[in-house]
């Protein structure tokens, strides 16, 4: 069993079961089982083969659903782009990826005259029109660009003919997922049918999902926390996707309500900002679980949002490379504020020390994980391959913890670690002090040089009273923390730097010249 089979299965036996809502209209399964049909069927007669490289460069939209299934009905690779990258990271994916296909936004549409001559391995854009003058828009291409360009809706449109799905191993791979490293380029993660299908399963599974559940999906489908939580293992249990174009407060409150939402995933960020936001709280009366993941969810912020909005939050883990997820906070038994939670079903994870041998309950070492849902590795990257996955157990790069009840806590990225005078200093753990700050609403932590102590601690603070001093919020600090893990210098911001996630962008933060 895959995704593709599963949700075809879906269609036959409930046909007019809602698969997604988008923009006020219900798509069913038996509908959405006949675009992934026709659309594969479309790719095929325009060359796509089985294990040919499509790119996404596409955001929360049918289109992304329907390509996605589309290209692993005909056991294609899909490679999803967050369609707000720069053209160089666009390119670097394109040629590193082997891309075949491109299906993209109808704003991307400038960039085709540069694809057609920069990537001539590319026999095809396909463009997802949102603008009602893309008709217009086309004739300003180059007759080489226009010759490779074809619209998605003329293209679904154009044929009635279906595909039977080709027949795929477990260990092909389905997806590559190019990871944002911190230095270098970034990584293809080489994800297979397996790995997705057994995440996706085993996340339903463990997070108490039905065919009843509506699922909130405002999260950048791109993503792979979104891909597996709100998009695969929804539609592997015969659920309801609640497809939000984009996060705003207002209309995540309006889709919450009118669509009587049970689940609502997001990344901290979210958190805070549907926390701090006025709207009517019983839109949320349907709530019957909401998901943390993507970066660690500050305590107080999970305690504010489980009081205003009377649900329990789950906070989880995930990489990239492990489809994501490996451990989530559970849902029978006791949830842990300020934990990852418990490693999910068929998921091993342990901590280690730089030898690889397990360290004692409550001591910080390197988590490292094993299980299905594991990369097959990453493309054309040998080397760093057998750098992450080692004798089985893929090493995650962050440093946990583990207490005696199997709970697992994220103390930090191991490259986010500062070292003040020979001292450790997790930035998580100042973070959780400044946000236990009542006048605080955001908060990040990175280390900077120091002269003296190698490192200090620098804290970046959003607030909601800017007449807040420096010197009042540095007090504070120092009521709760150690003398040498109270920040030396705490800059104000009017917002703090994010990506599409909503994940705080640390390195930006450290490229901003502070004032000592």
């Amino acid at each position: 069993m895959n995704l593709v089979e599963k949700v075809r299965q879906t269609a036959i036996e409930q046909p007019d079961k809602v698969a997604y809502h988008f923009l006020g209209r219900d798509t069913s399964y038996g509908e959405f089982e006949q675009q992934v049909s026709q659309f594969a069927s479309a790719l095929q007669q325009l060359g796509v083969e089985k294990g040919d490289h499509v790119a996404f460069l596409l955001g929360n939209s049918p289109h992304f659903l329907i390509s996605l299934y589309a290209t692993m009905t005909i056991g294609a690779t899909a490679i999803p782009v967050n369609p707000m990258y720069t053209p160089d990271e666009i390119s670097y994916i394109i040629q590193n990826g082997d891309v075949k296909l491109v299906i993209a936004l109808d704003m991307l549409l400038p960039l085709v005259d540069i694809g057609v001559k920069a990537f001539p391995q590319v026999e095809h854009y396909i463009i997802c029109e949102t603008m009602p003058d893309i008709q217009e828009k086309l004739t300003s291409l180059s007759d080489a660009a226009k010759d490779k360009t074809q619209l998605f809706s003329k293209l679904l449109s154009s044929t009635t003919a279906t595909v039977e799905p080709v027949s795929v191993d477990n260990d092909d791979v389905a997806i590559i997922l190019y990871t944002s490293g911190t230095t270098g380029y970034p990584k293809g993660a080489m994800l297979t049918h397996q790995n997705l299908y057994s995440n996706a399963r085993d996340v339903g599974e463990y997070l108490a999902m039905t065919s009843e559940d509506r699922i909130i999906a405002t999260l950048p489908v791109f993503h792979v926390f979104a891909l597996t939580v709100v998009v695969n293992a929804p539609l592997l249990k015969g659920a309801t996707v609640l497809l939000a174009p984009r996060f705003s407060p207002n209309e995540i409150y309006e889709l919450a309500g009118s669509q009587k939402a049970t689940v609502f995933a997001g990344v901290p960020t979210m958190y805070n900002f549907l926390y701090q936001f006025e709207g009517d709280i019983e839109n949320f009366s349907n709530l019957r679980l909401a998901v943390s993941g993507g970066a660690p969810l500050p305590v107080q912020v999970l305690y504010d949002f489980e009081k205003k909005f009377n649900v329990k939050v789950s906070e989880g883990y995930g990489l990239s490379e492990a489809s994501p997820v490996t451990c989530f906070n559970p849902l029978d038994r006791e949830r842990k504020a300020g934990s990852i939670g418990m490693s999910i079903v068929n998921v091993e994870n342990k901590v280690v020390d730089v030898n690889g041998n397990e360290v004692p309950i409550g001591e910080v070492g390197e988590l490292i994980v094993r299980g299905p849902n594991v990369m097959k590795g990453y493309y054309k990257m040998p080397e760093e391959t057998a750098n992450a996955i080692r004798d089985g157990w893929l090493y995650t790069g962050d440093l946990a913890k583990k207490d005696e009840d199997g709970y697992f806590y994220i103390v930090d990225r191991k490259k986010d670690l500062i070292i003040v005078g020979g001292f450790n200093v997790y930035p998580r753990e100042v973070e959780e002090v400044l946000f236990s700050h009542p006048n605080i609403i955001e908060a990040a932590v990175v280390g900077f040089p120091d002269p003296n102590l190698g490192e200090a601690v620098c804290a970046f603070v959003v607030l909601k009273d800017k007449t807040v001093s420096e010197e009042e919020l540095r007090n504070y600090c120092a009521e709760h923390l150690v003398k040498y893990k109270v920040p030396k210098v705490i800059e104000i911001l009017d917002e703090l730097p994010k990506n599409s996630t909503g994940k705080i962008l640390r390195r930006s933060l450290k490229d901003i010249q502070i004032t000592q």
